[in-house]
């Protein structure tokens, strides 16, 4: 049954989620794209990890798309969400996978060639239970790692 997402307990606070069954499908709203998708297990991750964004972390629900569809070396990618600055600019990436499977370097890469295109100084991941933040260092070709998810306004103010 797919409302097992709904009770899968992940590393996030409880939220209130409008989900139905369509069909064979239970499907959930997602407040960014203003739409009922598809409940997979990562679907859950992100409806979850979007919500923490917004309600605990003070990121403006207005800069945050779900499913971006970018080109890279002329193929077709989907960013799962992007989280723009002030001015608009592509400034986080996150990526999400099952909680069902591990956080890789094989997730890691991925991530950083969405990154290849886009340029911004902070990537996402999570699989709902374990979350990675980090700071892009392009210069030495490494990533710094934060200890939590950052506050909208630090990462903003760059306290990261």
């Amino acid at each position: 049954m797919t409302a097992a997402y709904k009770i899968t307990k992940l590393n996030l606070p409880d939220y209130n989620f409008n989900i139905r069954l369509e069909g064979e499908n239970y499907k959930i709203f997602d407040q960014i794209r203003n739409a009922f998708v598809v409940l997979t297990p990562e679907e859950w991750v992100r409806q979850n990890v979007v919500n923490h964004l917004i309600t605990d972390l003070n990121y403006p629900k207005n800069r945050i798309a779900n499913e971006t569809s970018i080109t890279y070396n002329n193929m077709s990618k989907r960013c799962d969400t992007i989280i723009y600055d002030e001015n608009f600019e592509p400034f986080v990436i996150c990526e999400y996978k099952s909680y069902k499977i591990g956080i890789t370097q094989k997730v890691f890469d991925q991530i950083a060639i969405y990154n290849c295109k886009l340029n911004v100084p902070y990537l996402l991941v999570s699989n709902g239970l374990t979350h990675f933040f980090c700071r892009v260092d392009s210069d030495n070709k490494r990533y710094l790692f934060a200890e939590k998810i950052p506050n909208y306004l630090e990462l903003i103010k760059g306290n990261l």
